[in-house]
């Protein structure tokens, strides 16, 4: 393999030790394992404390957060050093920038107590990193740069434009998702919400399936619209298990296995929805272009009103 395929390689190892990160997060808050360890960036005073109880999946977190930044610190590095389109390398800064402030709120929320607007800021940076390293993991495929014609994005709303509403759409229903976790409200907006969500999932992929189906060239794009329902569903029943069993387990001593894992699942379904949004949002904008403008106003009258 050259060098632009390792380097995309180690960019998709990247984003997937990210979304292992979301999950380990996921984990942390499942089993109300925030304040396990008491001190950051030590754990008790220390780099590997006991892996035990509620210390295993806190102080595994910091351990996956931490290779996280190096993989993204090493893939910075990487791009500036060989990336020749000079945005991309930027970019790569700007994911370093973001691990380091993502790390920072880690370290706020142990020792301020887990408040909770730093604790829902904490997981919505997460799940904007992890689009940003999703990206990085595009811009450098061959899905991205091999050569291909675009198409005239007619559609009115645009199709593009969709795309774009929907992976904001998701990533507020994420944002509020992390705020009913973390009991600063109840679950009626989130519900709200995954309305429109749901609605702008199935719009976009019923106009893919429908407007794209004699369109090889825009295969990819359709495969992965029609795609997002059936994550979508996932996420719906994940969601209403994850309601339903934190209200049978209410009265729980501990936190129950059962209720861990469903909710640990809708959250790592919920990231996987969004990097596909999002990911469908970027080739939208690559594939598809603005329509030409047919009639001209300084044109001729008899053509314009032809």
């Amino acid at each position: 393999m050259n060098r632009c395929v390792w380097l995309h390689a180690f960019a998709v190892l990247t984003a997937a030790a990210t979304f292992l990160l979301i999950i380990a997060g996921a984990l942390v808050v499942g089993h109300e394992a925030g304040l396990a360890v008491p001190d950051w960036p030590l754990s008790y005073g220390t780099w590997m404390p006991p892996m035990e109880g509620g210390i295993f999946y806190e102080h595994g977190h910091r351990m996956i957060a931490a290779t996280v930044g190096l993989l993204t610190v090493v893939l910075a590095i990487w791009l500036w050093r060989t990336e020749p389109r000079r945005w991309v390398p930027w970019l790569g800064l700007v994911a370093v920038i973001a691990v380091i402030v993502q790390g920072v709120l880690g370290g706020i929320t142990v020792l301020y107590l887990l408040p909770i607007p730093v604790l829902i800021g904490h997981a919505s940076l997460a799940q904007a990193f992890f689009c940003l390293v999703l990206g990085l993991a595009l811009f450098t495929s061959r899905v991205w740069n091999d050569p291909f014609e675009q198409v005239e994005d007619v559609q009115v709303p645009a199709f593009r434009r969709l795309c774009a509403a929907m992976t904001a759409a998701i990533f507020i229903q994420l944002a509020l998702g992390a705020a009913l976790r973390h009991k600063a409200f109840g679950v009626l907006p989130h519900l709200f919400w995954a309305g429109t969500v749901s609605v702008l999932v199935v719009w976009i992929a019923f106009r893919a399936a429908h407007k794209w189906s004699h369109m090889p060239q825009l295969r990819l794009l359709r495969n992965l619209a029609v795609g997002m329902p059936s994550l979508l569903v996932l996420q719906l029943v994940l969601g209403a298990g994850s309601y339903w069993i934190r209200i049978a387990t209410r009265d729980a001593v501990q936190p129950q296995l059962s209720t861990v894992w469903i909710t640990t699942a809708h959250v790592a379904v919920g990231a996987l929805l969004l990097g596909a949004s999002w990911v469908l949002t970027l080739l939208a904008y690559r594939r598809l272009s603005t329509p030409k403008r047919i009639l001209s106003l300084a044109g001729s009258p008899e053509k314009t009103l032809a």
